[in-house]
C-alpha cells in the first residue's frame, strides 16, 4: 500500500478511480480545462495526461511500417506520425491543465513516453507516472521514471507474464518501490470478452502488487466487475461527448457515466465486506418480521391446536415454523385470544 496524493492505494482501501484525458482535448485547450472540470463534477480522484510529442514517439516516415492498415482500427488510414500529431497533449498545456486540476482536488499526473518526458514532467512535480502498455518493455524509460522515486503504475498489455516479470524486475532494481499494475487489454475498444477479468488476482499474486484496471471496454460493467475481483485502481478514457470525436472518442465514458463509475466501484468495494452466515447486527431488528406461530381462532384450555386454530404468519413473536408441525395435536394449557404469539408454556403437559 502507497499513497498517491491524498489516496491510499491498495488492498483494503477504496478504489482509486482515474479519468484518461489522452487525446480527447481534440486540440483545444479550452476543452482540456473542461474535461478536468467535468472529471472534477463527476467525483475522480485523478486526471491523467499523456506527454509525448509524434517526434518523440515516432518517425516522420512513409513507408509500410508506420501505416495503420487494420481496416477495423479506429485509425485506419493514417499514418503513425499523423496520429500523434493528432492525439498529443502540447506540453505547455500540461502546466495550466494541472493548476486547475489542483484547485479542484484532483491529483494530475501523465504518462511519459520518452525520458526527455519524464524530465518535463519532473519539473512539474507530478506525484506518480504511468507506464502506458506499448512502453511497457520500454527499459530505459522504466529506469528514468523509477529512479524519480515517486509511484509507478504500469498497464501491462500486450505483454507476456514475463515480459512484465521483467520489466517490474527492471523497475525495482531502479528504485522503484511503490508498483501498481493494470490489467489492460489493448484493443480500442475492448470487448468484455478479451478483457479476462480474472487475472487480476493471479497478477497481483504472481507480482506480489496491488493491481487495478486499465478498461477499454464500453460502459461501466467490466470496471465495477474488477472491483469484485481486488482491482485497486481504474482507468478510463474520459470526454465530454463522445459524439464531439477525437481520437478515443468512440470508447472513452460521458461525465454521467464516470459519476456512475465512482458511485457504483465504491459501492462494489464496501459490499465485498468479510465473510458472514450469520445475522448481522444490522439485521437485528428485521428478525421480528420473519413468521412464526400465532393462534388464528379463539382456542380454550385443553382445545387441540389444529391448522384451523393456528397460523404460520408474521411476525416472527411466536414460535419458529419449524415446530408447527409437533404443535398440531397438542393441547392448550389455557385460553388464548386470536393474534397471540404461541409459546412453550401455551402447551398442556
Amino acid at each position: 500500500m502507497f499513497n498517491i496524493g491524498p489516496y491510499t492505494l491498495g488492498p483494503g482501501h477504496k478504489p482509486f478511480i482515474v479519468a484518461e484525458m489522452s487525446g480527447n482535448h481534440n486540440q483545444s485547450l479550452e476543452r482540456g480545462l473542461a474535461i478536468v472540470e467535468a472529471a472534477a463534477r463527476a467525483g475522480a480522484h485523478a486526471i491523467k495526461l499523456q506527454t509525448y510529442t509524434a517526434d518523440t514517439i515516432t518517425l516522420d516516415a512513409q513507408n509500410e511500417h508506420f501505416q495503420i492498415n487494420d481496416p477495423k482500427s479506429l485509425w485506419a488510414g493514417k499514418n503513425l506520425y499523423q496520429l500523434y500529431q493528432e492525439a498529443y497533449t502540447p506540453w505547455e498545456w500540461h502546466q495550466p491543465l494541472f493548476e486547475r486540476a489542483k484547485e479542484l482536488g484532483l491529483v494530475a499526473f501523465s504518462s511519459p513516453f520518452d525520458e526527455t518526458a519524464v524530465d518535463f514532467l519532473e519539473g512539474l512535480g507530478v506525484p506518480a507516472y504511468k507506464i502506458a502498455s506499448f512502453e511497457n518493455t520500454h527499459h530505459p524509460l522504466l529506469r528514468k521514471v523509477a529512479a524519480t522515486g515517486k509511484p509507478v503504475i504500469m498497464s501491462t498489455g500486450v505483454a507476456t507474464l514475463a515480459d512484465i516479470y521483467e520489466s517490474v524486475q527492471v523497475l525495482r532494481a531502479a528504485g522503484c518501490t511503490q508498483l501498481v499494475l493494470l490489467k489492460t487489454t489493448s484493443t480500442y475498444p475492448a470487448t468484455p470478452e478479451n478483457t479476462n477479468l480474472r487475472t487480476i488476482p493471479v497478477l497481483a499474486e504472481a507480482m506480489g502488487v496491488p493491481v487495478g484496471l486499465s478498461d477499454h471496454t464500453m460502459g461501466i460493467g467490466a470496471a465495477v466487475a474488477a472491483i469484485a475481483l481486488g482491482a485497486c485502481l481504474i482507468e478510463k478514457h474520459f470526454t465530454l461527448r463522445r459524439a464531439d470525436g477525437g481520437v478515443d472518442s468512440a470508447f472513452s465514458l460521458e461525465p454521467e457515466e464516470l459519476a456512475a463509475l465512482v458511485t457504483e466501484s465504491e459501492r462494489a468495494f464496501l459490499a465485498l465486506g468479510g465473510v458472514q452466515m450469520g445475522v448481522q447486527a444490522a439485521e437485528e431488528k428485521s428478525v421480528k418480521y420473519k413468521r412464526s406461530v400465532f393462534v388464528a381462532q379463539a382456542i380454550r384450555a385443553g382445545e387441540v391446536f389444529t391448522p384451523e386454530n393456528l397460523r404460520v404468519v408474521r411476525p416472527g413473536t411466536g414460535l419458529p415454523p419449524k415446530y408447527y408441525d409437533q404443535l398440531l395435536g397438542r393441547k392448550s394449557a389455557r385460553d388464548l385470544a386470536p393474534g397471540t404469539p404461541l409459546s412453550w408454556e401455551h402447551l398442556l403437559g
